[in-house]
């Protein structure tokens, strides 16, 4: 008989679970769901900003490399643009910085060529760190607001769990479960998105300054050099040489055996 029991007990289903994710959020309904899918959105705006700046500036670290091997070796600036990417950041600023020389010389007043190329340097630079900064604020809106958006739902679903409480006159497990468990999911769910978009604000603003310091460097080298006719460039790392193999020792003659 104590067989038949225990075989009869294995053989029952599992009881069914009314406490898990997809439970808790039809409990909160509609308001639930939409605070889900704001979240979930601002995450996916997150990472896609993430991926795409973290490329865009792979490229200008990328394209900083051939400035500094190739474009400081060439006789003329306009030499030296013509090694680099056309839609690069470096390649905009040599542009920028030829076509004000040549907007200099059509001036009639007594403007100095050094405010001028200044000036129209420092707007190209300008122009490019805005464009490295664009959709950053997106991230920190985002590493801001989601945890409120997260503490929204929570509010809802306590406030929830609290009108079940009043209805039933007791406060049983199985009428707060769902409603708490729905303000725990909002809150948690809230710091997953903010976290990555805080951190990821953080990382690409440093790399942005970086980036704004090479451009500046960048910059006083071309004014300079624009200002002094080719003559001040700045110092240029030689290519270290190859260094030949060594030559072999000749051989030492072997001695003829003894007879």
């Amino acid at each position: 008989m104590l067989i038949d029991i225990l075989a009869a007990a294995g053989g029952d289903a599992a009881p069914a679970n009314k406490f898990g994710f997809v439970e808790a959020m039809k409990e909160g309904g509609p308001i639930a769901w939409s605070i889900l899918t704001v979240l979930v959105i601002m995450s996916i705006g997150s990472f896609y900003i993430l991926i795409t700046k973290l490329l865009e500036q792979n490229k200008i670290f990328a394209q900083y490399k051939a400035v500094r091997s190739n474009f400081w070796r060439a006789n003329t600036l306009t030499e030296g643009a013509s090694k680099l990417d056309k839609n690069s950041a470096w390649r905009q600023m040599v542009d920028d910085g030829l076509a004000a020389e040549a907007q200099h010389l059509k001036m009639t007043d007594s403007l100095e060529a050094h405010d001028w190329l200044h000036g129209s340097l420092a707007r190209s630079e300008a122009l490019i760190n805005s464009k490295l900064a664009g959709g950053l604020s997106f991230l920190a809106t985002v590493g801001a607001t989601s945890p409120f958006v997260g503490l929204l739902g929570t509010v809802i679903g306590i406030y929830r769990a609290l009108i079940n409480i009043g209805l039933a006159g007791s406060a049983s497990i199985d009428k707060v479960a769902g409603p708490v468990g729905e303000a725990l999911i909002m809150t948690a769910i809230g710091l997953l998105v903010a976290v990555p978009a805080v951190l990821a604000y953080n990382w690409l603003q440093a790399r942005n300054k970086k980036i704004a310091e090479l451009l500046s460097g960048f910059s006083t080298d071309l004014l300079a050099n624009i200002t002094s006719k080719g003559a001040v460039k700045p110092a240029v790392v030689a290519a270290a040489p190859v260094k030949a193999a060594p030559a072999a020792a000749p051989a030492k003659p072997v001695a003829p055996a003894k007879p």
